[in-house]
C-alpha cells in the first residue's frame, strides 16, 4: 500500500498564490511603482472618481457612485433585458479581465462584475456626452459644473484608474463582434496615447545622447526660439539656428497628465520609442530657471495658466526624475546634435554678443555706426597727417 503524502500548509499557501498570479504578458494595467510615485504621489491619485479596482471603495471617491448609477439607468433605457445581457457577457470575460491587472485583486466576483458594469457604462455615456451636447440632460450635475468636468478628464486618464478596453466597449462585445479593439487599445489612456503620437522619427542608435543647454545659454550662442506651426506637440524642429516648438498649455492638470503618460511608457508600453518621456527630457534641458520659462512664454511656446514661472520651472525639473531613458534610442537625438554643433561654434557666440551688446535697438545701432564712422575718420585723418609730413 502506497503511503499517503499530505501537502504541507506552506505548500498549499504558496500554490494558492501561484494560481492567483496573473500572466505577465497579458497585464496591461499596473500600479505606478514607488520610485516614480514618490516624486509626486498626488499626480497618480484620482480626485473624485474611481475606475477599476485599484482605487475602488475609497471614501473620498464615493460621491460619483450615484452618478454612475444614473448613467447606467440612462444607458439601459427601457430595455429591461439589457442589464442581464451585460452581466452574462461580463461574467464570461471575468478571467480575461482579471489577467489584465498586474496586482492581485481582492474583490469578490459579484462586486467585481457590478463594478465593471457601472464603470464601463459610465465611461461610454460620458464620452458620448462629451462628443454630443444634445445627449446631456438638463439636470445632469456633472456638466453643470466645470470643475467636475475638468477633474473627470484628469481622473479618467490616470494610469491606475483604467478598465480593460473591451469593458468600455461593452456594446461591441455584447453583440459577439470580437474584433481587435482590445489588441489595438488596451484601455482609455492607451487610446489617447496612441492617437497622440507623431508620425516622425528622429532617433539614432548605438551612442550616448549629449544633452543641450538651457534657453538662456542657447540664446547666447545666437539660437532663437519660435512657436511651431505643427498640430502635434512632439514635432520639434531645428533649422538655421531656430528651434521651433509647438504650443504647450500648462494648466493645473498638465503635470498629472504628462506623468501618467510617462508611467504608461515606462511600465507597459512595448514601443521602442518613448515620445512623452523624451519630450519631457527635452523641456527639462531647456528650462533651468524661471528666466527660461519667461522667454518661452514671450515667444508663444508656453501658455502659462498657472501664472508662476517658478512653479513651471520646478515642475519640469522634477518631471523627469526617476524616468528611465529608452536605451540607446532618443527621439530628439538628431535635433540635439544639430543644436550642440551650432552652440559649439565660437563665431555664433561672437555674433550673438555683437547683436546683444551693440545691435539690440535702433539707438544702439546708430551709436555703433557713429563710433565706427568716428574711428574711420580718425584713421583717415591720421593717415593724411602722416602722408603730409613726408611730402
Amino acid at each position: 500500500m502506497q503511503p499517503i503524502h499530505l501537502e504541507d500548509d506552506v505548500c498549499k499557501k504558496i500554490r494558492g498564490k501561484l494560481n492567483c498570479l496573473p500572466l505577465s504578458y497579458e497585464c496591461c494595467i499596473f500600479r505606478v511603482h514607488n520610485i516614480l510615485r514618490q516624486v509626486n504621489e498626488n499626480a497618480y491619485e484620482p480626485d473624485i472618481i474611481a475606475i477599476g479596482p485599484y482605487h475602488h471603495g475609497k471614501e473620498n471617491l464615493k460621491m460619483m457612485e450615484e452618478h454612475k448609477l444614473r448613467y447606467l439607468k440612462r444607458h439601459i433605457g427601457k430595455d429591461t433585458k439589457k442589464l442581464n445581457r451585460y452581466v452574462l457577457a461580463l461574467r464570461a470575460l471575468e478571467e480575461e479581465a482579471y489577467r489584465c491587472y498586474a496586482e492581485p485583486l481582492t474583490l469578490d466576483k459579484e462586486k467585481w462584475v457590478e463594478m465593471m458594469i457601472l464603470d464601463g457604462c459610465f465611461i461610454i455615456e460620458l464620452v458620448q456626452k462629451f462628443g454630443d451636447r444634445h445627449l446631456r440632460e438638463d439636470n445632469d450635475h456633472i456638466f453643470e459644473m466645470d470643475w467636475i468636468v475638468n477633474t473627470l478628464q484628469r481622473d479618467l486618464l490616470l494610469f491606475e484608474n483604467q478598465l480593460p478596453f473591451f469593458f468600455s466597449a461593452g456594446k461591441v462585445r455584447e453583440k459577439n463582434i470580437r474584433g481587435d479593439l482590445h489588441t489595438l487599445y488596451k484601455h482609455l489612456l492607451g487610446v489617447v496615447y496612441n492617437n497622440w503620437l507623431p508620425s516622425f522619427s528622429e532617433e539614432r542608435c548605438g551612442r550616448d545622447v549629449k544633452f543641450i543647454q538651457c534657453v538662456m545659454d542657447l540664446r547666447e550662442a545666437g539660437i532663437k526660439f519660435e512657436k511651431g506651426n505643427e498640430n502635434n506637440l512632439f514635432n520639434i524642429k531645428f533649422k538655421e539656428g531656430v528651434i521651433q516648438i509647438p504650443l504647450l498649455k500648462i494648466e493645473d492638470r498638465t503635470e498629472s497628465f504628462l506623468r501618467n503618460l510617462i508611467a504608461y511608457e515606462q511600465l507597459c508600453e512595448d514601443r521602442r520609442l518613448h515620445f512623452v518621456s523624451d519630450y519631457a527630457i527635452f523641456l527639462d534641458c531647456l528650462i533651468n530657471s524661471p528666466n527660461d520659462v519667461r522667454v518661452l512664454c514671450r515667444k508663444g511656446i508656453i501658455d502659462n495658466c498657472l501664472g508662476d514661472d517658478e512653479e513651471v520651472s520646478s515642475m519640469f525639473k522634477k518631471l523627469t526624475k526617476s524616468v528611465v531613458q529608452s536605451g540607446p534610442l532618443f527621439v530628439y537625438d538628431g535635433i540635439f546634435e544639430k543644436i550642440n554643433v551650432h552652440y559649439g561654434k565660437r563665431k555664433n557666440r561672437w555674433m550673438a554678443k555683437l547683436r546683444t551688446n551693440y545691435l539690440n535697438s535702433p539707438w544702439a545701432i546708430i551709436s555703433s555706426l557713429a563710433a565706427i564712422s568716428l574711428l574711420v575718420l580718425t584713421f583717415l585723418q591720421t593717415l593724411y597727417t602722416i602722408k603730409s609730413a613726408y611730402v
